[in-house]
């Protein structure tokens, strides 16, 4: 087992400080009185039995319901395989698979016996895992059979990590199966409290190099997933189509707070928009969160209607903004569904400011920037480059879900948990009722000829056109300028709109300077697992842009 021991010593979760140093009495300390995240899954067994917790779709067209009971019951047999290979409290598991319940067994599996979860990309190279797993340093690395080659050309250092396969037979692999099989299905009897690491989340935003946040069990069940009641209103009898990949804390933290509540996750054996929609009408689907482009999607799709989406009740957006044209089609397809914007980040353990609207007029000064008010945990900061209080500026924030700190990174940690606040580097102004309205990445902001100019600003202008289904803004260097203002457009099926007039039409919309200096037309964005647009390979492809 690998200690966890040079992690920035800022909780007792970080530094590994023994339980006298917490300042927790043996009743938090003890099954009875403690709380941890795999508790709350065996409470919950105990009280919703055989309710379904997650509905599985897959690729031969099966569909395989898992109990609130038979998810702890196998999470508990998955812990005790953990046990037999030497996993214990403080170490890690490292997790390789798309979206699947051996996935959730494994994270609440690694979470009785005290050891946190990480989960990798499924779309990641050999070099991206091994940097991962170089930084993580797991105990164990569960894969999907698909993903043992990457794993291994990763781990070809000859690593002494014990490996485990999902779904089929490997030479040198344990099988995740028959670990199970072997294992029974009381619970654990492990020393965990909700001090110890429950997470650690790979995120690099958008833009810089990875960095593992470490977020503890107490994060959510002090504040994150009592914030989903009162503001995401989740509740027991929600269904969720549930596309969000289980690497991020969008994902893995979203599924968490939603079985600590009881509710009924579907996971699909695709994410294509016709399927989606099969889904949404045959499960129920009440609730989705995904980044614009996936509404985007639906709405494109000739399905689309009332008869596909009418059970909808709520639609969750973040990453971006949904364009009006999408949300007009929603409108009428689903009626009595509500949409919430929402904003959040992983050193925040994901929840931070939520809004509710129907249409864009409902938004506060119908700007559609707007980002909603904070949680009742959060505190925000407003500040200006000098740390002062300002109406726009760099959002700070204080949380009792703050992260424990960058897993092995404390340089970073001191800098982002500077003067007592979280300082995200995101670019807001707060009006006087306290609305929050996101403006930039503080990295997005595009300076050009010495005048600030905002991305967002410019892709709201551009994806007000008719024509336009989505659009990206960056600055790219100019020799004159130090940066242009440069737009990456992709078009509505069928329309012929050209980057000119493009450009005239943002000139119609905006002073001189902001309008972009080059449009390129594109056939798609390049975007993440959850859609959320990559702009730092814009910038890589496209090279000085225009001269």
């Amino acid at each position: 087992m690998t200690e966890l021991t040079d992690a920035p010593p800022l909780s007792p979760a970080a530094s590994g400080s023994v339980d006298g140093e917490r300042g927790l009495s043996p009743l938090q300390r003890s099954p009875l009185g403690r709380a941890t995240l795999g508790d709350q899954l065996r409470r919950q067994a105990r009280t919703l039995r055989g309710k379904a917790a997650v509905v599985a779709h897959h690729p031969d067209g099966t569909r395989v319901a898992t109990s609130y009971a038979e998810l702890d019951a196998w999470s508990n047999r998955f812990a005790h395989a953990l046990l037999r290979l030497g996993v214990g409290r403080g170490d890690r598991i490292a997790v390789m698979a798309r979206n699947r319940v051996e996935t959730l067994v494994a994270y609440y599996g690694a979470l009785k016996v005290g050891a946190a979860y990480s989960g990798i990309s499924a779309l990641f190279g050999p070099r991206e895992v091994g940097q991962q797993l170089g930084n993580l340093e797991p105990a164990v690395v569960v894969v999907a059979a698909e993903h043992v080659g990457v794993v291994e050309e990763a781990l070809a250092d000859g690593s002494g990590v014990s490996r485990v396969v999902m779904g089929a037979e490997a030479p040198g692999w344990h099988s995740f199966d028959a670990l199970c099989a072997d294992a029974p299905d009381t619970e654990p009897d492990c020393e965990v409290d909700e001090l110890d690491l429950a997470q650690v989340i790979y995120t690099s935003g958008t833009e810089a190099a990875p960095k593992g946040v470490m977020i503890t069990h107490r994060n959510y069940l002090v504040s994150t997933t009592p914030a989903y009641t009162w503001g995401l209103r989740c509740l027991p009898d929600d269904v969720w189509l549930y596309v969000m990949p289980f690497h991020t804390i969008a994902g893995i933290g979203s599924a968490t707070s939603l079985l600590t509540l009881g509710a009924t996750l579907v996971l699909p054996a695709s994410v294509e928009a016709g399927a989606s929609l099969r889904l949404i009408r045959t499960e129920g689907i009440s609730v989705i969160a995904q980044t614009p482009t996936f509404f985007i999607a639906l709405a494109n799709h000739p399905d689309f209607g009332p008869d596909t989406v009418g059970t909808m009740e709520r639609c969750l957006t973040y990453g971006g903004q949904v364009s009006p044209h999408a949300l007009d089609a929603w409108a009428a397809a689903a009626p009595a569904a509500v949409w919430g914007t929402y904003w959040g980040q992983s050193e925040l353990t994901q929840l931070g400011c939520v809004g509710w609207f129907k249409r864009l007029e409902d938004i506060p000064d119908h700007d559609p920037t707007w980002i909603g008010k904070p949680v009742g945990h959060l505190e925000v900061r407003v500040v200006d480059p000098l740390g002062q209080d300002a109406e726009s500026g760099e959002l700070w924030c204080r949380t009792p879900s703050v992260m424990s700190g960058y897993f092995r990174d404390p340089e970073r940690t001191a800098a982002v948990l500077a003067d007592g606040w979280v300082h995200t580097g995101d670019i807001v102004r707060q009006d006087a009722d306290g609305n929050l309205f996101f403006l930039d990445r503080s990295k997005d902001m595009i300076k050009s000829g010495g005048l600030n100019v905002s991305s967002q600003e410019v892709e709201r202008a551009l994806q007000a056109h008719p024509d336009v289904e989505r659009a990206a803004v960056v600055g790219l260097p100019d020799d004159y300028w130090s940066e242009v203002v440069t737009a990456f457009v992709v078009l509505r099926a069928g329309a012929s709109a050209t980057g000119e007039e493009l450009r005239e039409h943002c000139r119609g919309e905006m002073a001189s300077y902001k309008v972009p200096k080059a449009v390129h037309l594109l056939d798609a964005l390049p975007t993440d697992p959850q859609g959320k647009l990559l702009k730092r390979e814009l910038r890589r492809e496209h090279g000085r842009g225009a001269q």
